[in-house]
């Protein structure tokens, strides 16, 4: 017999998000994780917001919110917005039930600066960072560093001379036969933003830098940072990551870039050993040499290096960090500390459920 089907819904709804998402979801290790590391940032909300006045909506849902954004690649925030309107999955995440009213982009907007004046996304990757260490997931002895390009939202035909104060980008259409550098220009809609080149051959591009510091046990982030762009940056970078965050001897592997005397030496003095893929050209030798390349440990380690390729095109894919959403370094890199965390949730998240 042919079914029918109604003309009108059924205004009783005797369900739940919690009953709709199946038990073996995998974002339901992800929530699990997320929530234990926000519940140790409260008494950093606690701080945010004063104790009188009309209820805002939740910080830990803000977050959240965020999160769902880099794991499902959404585009915007407007459109975070739109599906927590019908997306069920999106809604238990939030903690948010069936007659819950959704809240407007704008949230974001207005919570933003006071999530970035206390640090909030920094604190709340550090957090995830710990709990990986607790869980023993990562390795205290074994490390690599790598950075990339990060694709900044400013305009490229504003960047102009410095002395340039006209705002009207509309006439600056054409470069041809005229040389633009850092030194003497900048981007009028992202002055942190610098015109780089990936390598030779390549178009420049406005770009942030962006450099991470890798465990090699189970490739997680043990720090993210984003900054301007310099010569040195990715060295110099590197070289602080590693003494915030490590203690004792270790190894770190980086790729041909890193082979420079100053920086070997700089890593020897920090009590690391070296382990950076060998730069010989026909000009030049490198600088790691038979008393590094002949342990065993050097070979694991420039195969576990690249495994940060597999973060870089993660984040800049699926998190949506190829070209940054916001202007200026300071919000990138709130945004980037959120997408690095959500990697590092999802990653747990496989691990702690297959131990193997």
């Amino acid at each position: 017999m042919r079914g029918q089907a109604p003309k009108q819904s059924s205004m009783i709804c005797m369900t739940s998000p919690e009953s709709m998402v199946p038990h073996d979801h995998p974002l339901r290790a992800v929530k699990k994780l997320a929530d234990a590391a926000l519940a140790t940032l409260s008494p950093v909300f606690d701080e945010m917001y004063a104790q009188t006045g009309r209820k805002s909506i939740p910080p830990e849902r803000l977050l959240k919110a965020l999160l769902l954004q880099a794991l499902f690649s959404v585009r915007s925030e407007t459109q975070l917005c739109e599906q927590l309107r019908y997306n069920m999955l999106f809604r238990w995440f939030l903690d948010m039930d069936m007659m819950a009213d959704v809240f407007d982009r704008s949230s974001f907007t207005k919570n933003r600066d006071r999530m970035l004046d206390h640090e909030v996304a920094a604190q709340f990757f550090n957090t995830v960072v710990d709990q990986a260490r607790s869980a023993n997931l990562m390795s205290s002895e074994h490390f690599s560093v790598d950075g990339t390009l990060i694709q900044a939202w400013g305009s490229l035909k504003s960047f102009r001379p410095k002395d340039d104060d006209d705002q009207d980008n509309n006439g600056w259409g054409g470069f041809e036969g005229q040389q633009r550098k850092n030194d003497t220009h900048e981007a009028k809609t992202d002055p942190d933003a610098k015109l780089w080149r990936k390598g030779k051959g390549k178009e420049a591009k406005l770009c942030y830098g962006a450099n991470t510091l890798m465990e090699n046990r189970n490739g997680l982030i043990v720090d993210f940072r984003i900054d301007e762009l310099t010569g040195t940056l990715e060295r110099d970078v590197a070289l602080d990551m590693i003494a915030e965050n490590v203690t004792g001897p270790c190894t770190v592997g980086g790729d041909k870039g890193y082979d420079s005397a100053d920086f070997v030496e700089d890593l020897r003095e920090l009590d690391a050993t070296p382990h950076i893929a060998q730069n010989i050209s026909s000009r030049r030798g490198s600088n790691i040499d038979g008393r590094t390349t002949r342990h065993a440990g050097y070979e694991i380690s420039q195969v576990k290096r690249k495994l940060i390729e597999q973060i870089f095109g993660w984040m800049k894919t699926v998190g949506g960090m190829g070209r940054s959403r916001f202007r200026g370094t300071k919000r990138t890199r709130f945004a980037s500390a959120i997408v690095a965390a959500a990697y590092n949730l999802l990653r747990m998240s496989r691990l702690i459920q297959d131990p193997a």
